[in-house]
C-alpha cells in the first residue's frame, strides 16, 4: 500500500483534518513506497525504531510522533538521530495524538473504559464536541480500593491512588495520558473518581479538598490500547502485516 494511501485511510477514520492539535498528525517522516508491515507503539522512541528494523517494517505507526507545538524545530542530537535512522532504512512514521484519544470505538478513552467496565456516557466538556475527557458509569459501584485494584490488573501495575471521599465509585470520568488538568471539572460534575496517566503537585490537593478519587495510572499504560486497536482495525479491513510492540516506560 502506498503510504499516502495509507495515511488517507487513517485521516478518514480518525477524523485527523478536522482536530487542532499539538503536532501534525499522518505522514511525518517519508520512507519507502510500499507498506505491507506496520509495528504499531506508543512512542516514536529510538527502540522502538531500532525493533522496527528488527521486524523489517514498512513503517511505524505510533500515538506519540514529533514536531511538537514550540519545541525546537532543528534536527540534531537525539531527534536527529531518529529521523536519520528512519531515512536511512527507509521506513515510513505515521502518528495520530488527539484523532486517536478521542475515536469513540478504537481511541485510547474508548478503549481503556471498555478494559475497565466503564461505559462512555458523554464528553466531560459537552460544548466540546472534540472533547478529550469523558465521563461514564461502572457496571457495578466499586470502593475507591476495588477500583485501584481493577486497574492495577487491567494495567499490570498499580496507579497512584489519591482518595477523595469514601462513598462507592460509580461516575468515572477518563482521560488516559496528561489528563490530570481536568480534575476539577470532572469533581464540580460530580464524578466520583477519575483516571488519568499523570499527576501534579496540585492534583492530591484537588481531589482531597473537591471530594473526588483521583487514579493516577501512567502516561505509556493508559495509552497503550488505542494504537493496538487500529492497527488491529487496519489488519482486518486492508490486510496489512500489523506487530504492537511495547517499549516499557514507567511514567
Amino acid at each position: 500500500m502506498d503510504p499516502y494511501r495509507l495515511q488517507n485511510i487513517l485521516n478518514e477514520e480518525l477524523k485527523a483534518m478536522a482536530i487542532q492539535d499539538y503536532c501534525p498528525n499522518g505522514l511525518q517522516v517519508e520512507g519507502r513506497a510500499d507498506v505491507q508491515r506496520i509495528v504499531t507503539g506508543v512512542t516514536a522512541s529510538q527502540a522502538l525504531i531500532d525493533a522496527a528494523i528488527e521486524q523489517q517494517a514498512d513503517a511505524i505507526l505510533v500515538h506519540h510522533g514529533y514536531f511538537w507545538k514550540g519545541e525546537s524545530p532543528v534536527i540534531t542530537r537525539m531527534k536527529g538521530k531518529r529521523i536519520a535512522t528512519l531515512l536511512a532504512h527507509q521506513i515510513n512514521l505515521l502518528a495520530y495524538h488527539l484523532p486517536l484519544d478521542i475515536h469513540p470505538q478504537l481511541g485510547n478513552n474508548a478503549q481503556l473504559a471498555q478494559r475497565l467496565g466503564v461505559s462512555i456516557r458523554r464528553l466531560l466538556e459537552p460544548w466540546d464536541k472534540w472533547s478529550v475527557a469523558v465521563v461514564g458509569e461502572l457496571t457495578q459501584p466499586l470502593s475507591g480500593e476495588q477500583l485501584a485494584l481493577s486497574i492495577e490488573r487491567t494495567l499490570d501495575r498499580p496507579p497512584l491512588y489519591i482518595e477523595g471521599h469514601s462513598r462507592p465509585v460509580r461516575k468515572v470520568g477518563i482521560c488516559t495520558g496528561g489528563g490530570q488538568s481536568y480534575l476539577a471539572l470532572a469533581a464540580e460534575q460530580g464524578l466520583d473518581a477519575f483516571i488519568s496517566g499523570e499527576i501534579s503537585e496540585q492534583t492530591t490537593h484537588i481531589a482531597r479538598e473537591m471530594g473526588i478519587n483521583y487514579y493516577a495510572a501512567g502516561h505509556h499504560a493508559t495509552e497503550r490500547y488505542g494504537v493496538q486497536a487500529l492497527g488491529q482495525w487496519l489488519q482486518e479491513n486492508y490486510q496489512l502485516d500489523i506487530q504492537f510492540i511495547d517499549i516499557d516506560n514507567p511514567v
